[in-house]
């Protein structure tokens, strides 16, 4: 009789893996450590801005460059501290694309080529103001609905694009010799209508074409109405389209299940025992799934 392993039975996890996540899920799921992160999340913000002082920064250059080290050293602790809270459940912690944006933030940090280049690094310690949506579901809403909006977003863009390229063609047309300022070429005649679609200037740009034409009345009404009512509403609508669904997604990814809540929002008191009633069931099925795997025969006898 032979015994194969069996490729689908689920691979033993280390009790001292298992431990270590335990550990530091109580650190990396408690309210102060959250409150700590967006702390220094706001300091660097903070230094980004003391930075663009000259003077500020010349006199003070050797406590900025070591508050930054500070601010990276805390970085790299907590990234560090979240991928020991999955290390017996490392597929999870990757699956998340919060903590895939976090951990390319920091580790960015540690690439030579990026050090060196004083606008890209400041770029990326820019972009660790945005890890801020971690720790505020609404920003983290938002952020996914524009994210969702984006292929809405390109289809009205090109739709208005095609309307100011006609609209700009009719206006040199017509405009071009009176007004060469606004209209002598397309480019002018897009840059003029594109900041008339704010509907700033429009009352004088109506008059100088009463001027010349009673027609251009009928030009500037057909063109406030469709760019500036018609288009905007049109990517208000699918904006908003975008954020019910962004809404939608977070509710399913947090349901507000104890265990499940979002980034940052540790479980309530009242929450805190039915929590560790959950991990205990985790933990036994975990044995359980431990002791199939050994006592489940890997083959048949042949």
């Amino acid at each position: 009789m032979s015994h194969r392993h069996d490729p689908a039975a689920p691979a033993a996890v280390h009790p001292t893996r298992q431990e270590l996540a335990r550990r530091c899920r109580t650190v990396t799921e408690a309210r102060w450590f959250a409150l700590t992160v967006f702390a220094v999340i706001l300091a660097n913000a903070t230094l980004l801005g003391l930075e663009t002082y000259n003077g500020l920064a010349a006199d003070w250059h050797r406590w900025l460059r070591l508050a930054e080290h500070l601010c990276l050293a805390a970085f790299t602790a907590e990234i560090l501290l979240r991928l020991a809270a999955h290390a017996d459940r490392p597929g999870e912690f990757f699956r998340d694309p919060w903590n895939l944006f976090d951990l390319a933030v920091v580790l960015s940090a540690f690439v030579p080529v990026v050090r060196e280049n004083t606008t890209v690094l400041r770029l990326l310690r820019l972009a660790r103001v945005l890890r801020t949506a971690r720790f505020l579901p609404q920003l983290r809403v938002v952020l996914v609905a524009v994210a969702r909006s984006l292929p809405g977003t390109l289809s009205f863009l090109l739709v208005g694009a095609l309307l100011l390229y006609v609209y700009a063609m009719v206006g040199w047309v017509f405009f071009a010799r009176h007004d060469p300022e606004h209209y002598g070429s397309i480019g002018r005649s897009v840059l003029t209508l594109f900041l008339l679609m704010t509907l700033d200037g429009i009352g004088d740009a109506v008059r100088a074409g009463l001027e010349i034409s009673r027609w251009s009345l009928v030009y500037y009404a057909s063109y406030v109405l469709i760019a500036s009512f018609v288009l905007v509403n049109v990517l208000i609508g699918v904006v908003l389209t975008s954020l019910e669904e962004a809404k939608e997604l977070e509710r399913d990814e947090h349901p507000g299940v104890p265990g499940q809540s979002a980034p940052g929002q540790p479980p309530s008191a009242e929450e805190r025992p039915l929590v560790d009633r959950v991990t205990e069931v985790r933990n036994a099925l975990d044995a359980l799934e431990r002791e199939l795997a050994r006592t489940t025969p890997g083959a048949r006898s042949d």
